[in-house]
């Protein structure tokens, strides 16, 4: 066995995650992945890293979302700093990736302060709402319905509770649409999903500065690795 090997071993069985390892020997993540991608003890190890970085990731979001007014550009800058730190040990967890691209197809990103997801689709309501829970710490994100005129609020409401895992607690006005199929619009007009069933459109947000700026950095590093293959070069 190689030397190196030894010691990524050795620092791996610390409790070390890959990015970490790296940094510390340079080695690439392809080459640890290599070495420690069948190893049962070390796949029980990557899930606690991605926990440790989550729980540190939602303290920091909950200090860094109570600052306002003069320091708000010091808190977009830590929330990109923080992004990229998070980067690494995440862009592989299958949840986080299915997360981020969610919301780049079907994501609010024209709001400053402000998280929002919006589907007809129970399921991809469910994901994005174990996003929040598991990768981002978001344990009360605020729920509401687009609803088109003439339906049940209730029932509406009953059905994305039962379908997508959502507290009725976490459920704010339901918004009544006068048109049988009205688009649902983001405030540049982008054509984002028709209020064309009896259940409307599920909307779930978080209003945080902090989270914005993390979620668009996350964003922007998910393409530009998927674009420039620098993912594939790394789990090759």
């Amino acid at each position: 066995m190689r030397i190196d090997r030894e010691q990524a071993n050795i620092l791996r069985k610390s409790g070390m995650s890959y990015s970490s390892i790296k940094a510390r020997m340079a080695i690439p993540r392809s080459t640890l992945s290599k070495w420690f991608k069948d190893e049962k003890w070390s796949n029980e190890i990557a899930v606690k890293c991605i926990d440790r970085s989550r729980n540190s990731g939602a303290i920091r979001f909950a200090v860094l979302n109570t600052l306002r007014n003069g320091r708000l550009d010091n808190l977009h800058r830590e929330a990109r700093q923080d992004a990229m730190l998070d980067f690494e040990d995440l862009k592989y967890h299958p949840l986080f990736i299915a997360g981020i691209m969610s919301y780049w197809m079907h994501g609010d990103i024209t709001s400053k302060n402000r998280v929002c997801f919006f589907s007809a689709d129970p399921f991809k309501v469910k994901l994005f709402k174990l996003f929040l829970e598991r990768i981002c710490g978001i344990e009360r994100p605020k729920v509401w319905i687009n609803l088109r005129r003439g339906n049940l609020i209730f029932l509406a409401e009953s059905f994305w509770a039962k379908e997508s895992g959502l507290n009725k607690e976490y459920f704010g006005k339901t918004i009544i649409s006068g048109y049988k199929n009205q688009n649902l619009l983001d405030v540049k007009g982008y054509k984002t999903a028709k209020i064309g069933n009896k259940h409307g459109v599920c909307n779930i947000a978080v209003n945080s500065a902090y989270l914005k700026n993390k979620m668009l950095k996350w964003k922007e590093m998910m393409v530009d690795e998927l674009i420039n293959e620098k993912y594939y070069a790394g789990i090759v």
